[in-house]
């Protein structure tokens, strides 16, 4: 095989999940093309071999300097193990990578670095999925309370849920005949500009939501979002979804009929409990304070969960299953009906 058929051998291999043989099939060709190098850090990274990772992203960046997926991928690394000083300014590598962050918004307003807000209007612009858009929520306040007019561009599926934040909500189509702005910034951005640590996280956005609907019992959300990269590992194989769904009620919008997250909020607050898988309603739920417990697969995990913790700073409500192996959710499930039946 010559290296670029082993590399796209590879790339196959990863993307169904076949993760010894993409480690393989890169570490043999890493050392003469630099981005098999930086796949196999990724690749390593997924089964958690993080030093092995780090080893790999740094080889990449060896061979090509300042080459913004390794720096990206370092970052997580560093955000994963709650090094936030160095996580987040690595983090920003993720605007110089296709198909990770949006194009800055076309407003005649120079970017936020930071300074005086006082008396600003500054457009907050946000940026990758639903459930991210609900946790760096959380940043608005302090925006605000800087001194700040924040206008908050957002899918309009979350303006209701959002709608205590201190910032007018806005769709992204609506971000240039809004303005004129003093600043603009993306959502993921804010952390590192507030020098924000594990420490120092604010508590989650106030979520608004309808009367609750309901009397108790447990929510469960099996699956997350399609348009995800990472759906097919977090989201639960045909069997353990129908085991999930044995132990509560069904969150999805179609089982629901919500047509927004405040429809969600309205049905979430009427359960004791939620567990589901790790998606937008998740972060929902663990915003609004509800008890909630949230299934991580052991590929790919995000590292905004942290590393081998069954808490989370970010949600103070929140509880971690955690797969150890893999595919195998076996255990997480007799963890999971043992923490019910304790509870």
């Amino acid at each position: 095989m010559s290296s670029l058929a082993d590399f796209q051998a590879a790339q196959a291999a990863h993307a169904r999940g076949d993760y010894a043989k993409a480690e393989r099939l890169y570490r043999g060709i890493s050392r003469s093309m630099p981005s098999a190098a930086h796949n196999l850090g990724v690749v390593l990274m997924a089964q958690g071999k993080f030093k092995a990772a780090e080893e790999a992203f740094r080889a990449a960046l060896d061979t090509e300097p300042g080459a913004p997926r390794p720096l990206f991928n370092l970052g997580q690394l560093r955000l994963a193990e709650g090094d936030y000083a160095a996580g987040w300014s690595l983090w920003e590598n993720r605007r110089h990578v296709p198909g990770l962050l949006r194009q800055p918004p076309a407003v005649d307003a120079p970017e936020w670095d930071g300074s005086n807000l006082s008396g600003k209007r500054l457009l907050v612009a946000g940026e990758q999925g639903l459930g991210d858009h609900i946790m760096f929520a959380r940043f608005i306040p302090e925006l605000a309370a800087r001194g700040a007019e924040v206008v908050f561009s957002a899918p309009a599926a979350l303006h209701g849920a959002l709608a205590e934040l201190p910032a007018t909500l806005i769709g992204q189509d609506q971000e240039t005949r809004s303005g004129p702005y003093d600043a603009w910034v993306f959502m993921g951005c804010v952390p590192r500009l507030l020098g924000v640590t594990l420490d120092t996280l604010p508590p989650p956005a106030a979520i608004a939501a309808p009367p609750p609907q309901g009397a108790g019992g447990i929510g469960v959300m099996p699956t997350g979002g399609a348009n995800n990269k990472n759906n097919a590992q977090r989201s639960l194989p045909p069997r353990y979804e129908q085991r999930l769904l044995s132990l509560g009620l069904d969150l999805r919008p179609e089982a629901t009929g919500a047509a927004s997250f405040s429809d969600t909020a309205a049905i979430v607050a009427g359960f004791d409990l939620v567990i589901s898988v790790d998606t937008s309603v998740a972060h929902l739920a663990a915003s609004m304070g509800k008890p909630t417990w949230i299934l991580l697969q052991a590929a790919e995990t995000d590292w905004r969960w942290l590393r081998g913790r069954s808490d989370s700073p970010w949600y103070p409500s929140a509880r971690l299953f955690r797969q150890r192996v893999i595919g195998d959710w076996t255990p997480v499930f007799r963890q999971l009906e043992a923490a019910i039946a304790d509870r």
